[in-house]
């Protein structure tokens, strides 16, 4: 297969999900801030649990500012237009639900995360609903940072919980699908090399977007889970030599793995999502680069997979899966080094 005649181009991985649902009659709600532009909902967090909602039937509904013909492909899903920066667009997303999911978008700013998460608890308060699930994105450190993407996500979890909402929280770790891109896809393909910006000893329980999307469902759907925090993992926690055996035997080669220096991966990211949404997806990794908390991302708390019945596939089965011949001879897209 000619991996260019199916080149992806890269995405701006900045939507909001806010997903909510009737049980009664099966509705799932979700809302795209759109701070940036791409597939947007395709190949992202909130995208992966509006596609498990919708294949179990329930109706999908995206708060978008993108204009009608430059939405994502979302089958089953219905759009409105609006913002989650604006208290009646997202009550009217939450109107007449019962449950949500929620992931804000990649946006660092304090004030305006606080004033997201606002709206989110004034609008699930007033649609009453039954359950909000808020998925942070990202594990965060038990004591305050200078890390905003840490910092952002826990001023969300407090006004939200502070709201009184039914809140169930998770905290994933890293994503393997930040592997399936076009800044790491080349490499892996072409020259066997795994680059990621952690260092090669931090232990890592990489979790797929699908086996996130089984946890927030059952954190949605669970009985007695109001007020739990849910650190969620992958199967088990990867060294970067582990994670590039597991990649070799699901792509059939040797891979090696590169650990890329954060301010490098830093200046590469700013070239596609641009530098203030780049510094503020790099400060994790300035942060795990420090070594001074190497488990954050490490395993899940002991309980989460037993009390949300979630089974996540072994890294090799998910390599397995995605079709990384289309990224064959692109290794000139990748803004980062591989070499």
């Amino acid at each position: 297969m000619n991996g260019r005649s199916r080149r992806r181009q890269p995405e701006r991985a900045d939507t909001a999900a806010a997903t909510a649902y009737r049980r009664a009659s099966t509705t799932h709600v979700q809302s795209d801030s759109d701070e940036g532009r791409g597939r947007g909902s395709d190949r992202f967090p909130g995208g992966a649990v509006a596609r498990l909602l919708a294949g179990r039937h329930h109706r999908v509904r995206t708060l978008t500012r993108r204009p009608e013909g430059d939405r994502p492909p979302l089958p089953g899903a219905s759009f409105v237009a609006g913002d989650l920066g604006n208290a009646g667009d997202v009550r009217r997303l939450f109107e007449g639900m019962t449950h949500a999911s929620v992931l804000m978008p990649l946006v660092y700013e304090p004030e305006r995360v606080r004033r997201y998460a606002r709206n989110i608890a004034h609008a699930a308060l007033d649609a009453g609903l039954v359950r909000l699930v808020y998925n942070t994105n990202t594990r965060i450190p038990q004591g305050p940072t200078s890390v905003a993407a840490f910092e952002t996500r826990r001023i969300v979890e407090e006004v939200l919980r502070d709201s009184g909402v039914p809140l169930v929280v998770v905290r994933p770790p890293v994503y393997l699908d930040n592997l399936f891109s076009p800044w790491n896809g080349p490499a892996l393909v072409d020259e066997g090399v795994l680059a990621y910006p952690l260092p090669e000893d931090t232990p890592t329980a990489w979790m797929s977007h699908r086996d996130l999307a089984e946890a927030v469902y059952a954190a949605l759907t669970g009985e007695g889970l109001e007020g739990r925090t849910f650190d969620i993992g992958g199967e088990r926690s990867l060294t970067g030599a582990e994670l590039a055996e597991a990649f070799g035997r699901g792509l059939g080669r040797t891979v090696r793995y590169l650990p890329l220096r954060p301010d490098v991966f830093e200046r590469g990211l700013a070239q596609l999502l641009g530098p203030e949404t780049a510094a503020g997806v790099a400060g994790i990794y300035h942060h795990m680069a420090t070594g001074t908390d190497p488990l954050l991302m490490a395993a899940d708390d002991g309980v989460s997979a037993e009390v949300l019945t979630v089974r996540p596939a072994p890294v090799d089965e998910w390599v397995t899966r995605q079709p990384w011949q289309v990224w064959s001879g692109d290794s000139e897209e990748s803004p980062f080094p591989h070499g």
